[in-house]
């Protein structure tokens, strides 16, 4: 598919010559190979490839997030590292709390009130740190929908979880001691967080995920995996995506100014298009159960069973097949190709794809939109760190300030 435009038009330059706009280095560069095997490990970057992978829920199993580590342990595994009937199953049980309907209605108004608060605290002190405000919004958030709400003090507890490593790679003693951190950081999580949060929905069941877990038998462990899941998933993610979409609209005047001054539709335009160019999480992993046979190209590639998939999901979003010319330009009204989602691969992709998409564009748009409609200004670019465990950007010290 190419895009017969002659250019964005949120930019006057011809979108051919529109330059790369992201933020976060890549560690795959364009024109690199569509599939490449390099030892035991097979890099997949196209999107029809990544789709395809994706999409086949019979042929590989979660293999990311340390899911290959934790999946000896003997309690039913959470649903991120679920696969099949079980992980069907789950997933139409819960699909009420994320629905576009669920959210507006139950939601909607707590993210606003909330987004009120923080940008009066913006107001009152004149300048902020902003991914310390997303992070309030996005754990707060989060939180009302799987039911930790009964404690103060997560955000702090969340974030040094976070700062956990990968265990594949390291040596016995960095595994062993990784592991202690883990464990000491997870059970002040489940102590001061999960625990009351449980206890409160035993004596009064809500409509959120932990009163649902409790009905159908979880024991506490398993609601504590469940918590952290969300937790990466809801809360992390978020708060990176929402400071990073602020940079560019902070940097990128005619952008802003087509996000502050457009309709609903119009601003999730511009934000699915910056998730297209900044996936939080850019890659996927997957362990093949099965042979896999790919095609396209002219080519047919069999992957065998056994081997490990690394899925880039920041290559699949600019992959020009998909998303036409200029794939690493920032234009929110790009023709994309049928079926192409507006994120692209961005929420991931059949059984697996993101529950929560709804939840994260739209308190992420209610926030935002707010803060564009001040006066504010970037003071300084942040830093930018890596998250080798959930493979996804950090962004730090991102101030601003109101003119």
């Amino acid at each position: 598919m190419t895009d017969s435009r002659e250019g964005c038009p949120v930019h006057a330059a011809p979108q051919s010559g529109l330059k790369d706009v992201r933020k976060v280095a890549r560690r795959s560069a364009p024109g690199a190979p569509a599939i490449e095997r390099r030892g035991e490990v097979w890099h997949v970057r196209s999107y029809a490839h990544v789709r395809a992978i994706l999409r086949d829920a019979e042929a590989t199993r979660q293999a990311g997030f340390n899911a290959e580590s934790v999946g000896a342990i003997r309690m039913r595994q959470p649903v991120l590292f679920q696969d099949g009937p079980e992980h069907k199953r789950y997933r139409t049980a819960v699909a009420r709390f994320f629905t576009p309907k669920t959210v507006s209605e139950r939601y909607r108004a707590m993210m606003e009130a909330l987004a009120r608060e923080l940008i009066a605290e913006l107001v009152q002190r004149g300048r902020a740190e902003l991914s310390a405000l997303s992070l309030r919004l996005a754990v707060q958030v989060a939180a009302q929908v799987v039911g930790l709400t009964n404690s103060r003090g997560m955000e702090g507890r969340l974030e040094a979880f976070f700062r956990l490593q990968r265990f594949d790679g390291l040596s016995r003693s960095a595994r062993v001691l990784s592991g202690a951190r883990s464990q000491l950081r997870l059970l002040r999580f489940y102590l001061l967080d999960v625990r009351p949060a449980i206890a409160a929905r035993r004596r009064a069941p809500q409509e959120d995920v932990i009163s649902h877990l409790l009905e159908k038998g979880y024991k506490e462990a398993e609601i504590l995996s469940e918590c952290v899941t969300y937790a990466a998933a809801g809360m992390a993610t978020t708060r990176e995506f929402i400071s990073l979409a602020a940079w560019h609209l902070l940097e990128d005047g005619e952008l802003r100014r087509t996000y502050v001054a457009g309709d609903a539709a119009t601003r999730q335009r511009v934000l699915s298009e910056l998730l297209r160019l900044e996936p939080v999480v850019g890659h996927l992993y997957r362990r093949a159960v099965q042979e896999i046979t790919l095609e396209g190209a002219g080519q047919t590639v069999r992957i065998p069973a056994g081997a490990l998939l690394d899925l880039y999901v920041h290559a699949a979003n600019t992959d020009p097949e998909a998303v036409g010319s200029a794939p690493l330009a920032a234009c929110p009204a790009r023709a994309l190709a049928p079926g192409v989602q507006p994120a692209v691969m961005s929420f991931g992709d059949g059984a697996h794809r993101c529950p929560g998409a709804f939840i994260a564009l739209q308190e992420s748009d209610i926030f935002l939109r707010q803060l564009l409609a001040l006066p504010v200004r970037l003071v300084r670019p942040p830093t930018l760190r890596y998250n080798a465990l959930i493979e996804s950007y950090e962004v730090r010290g991102l101030e601003v300030a109101l003119d």
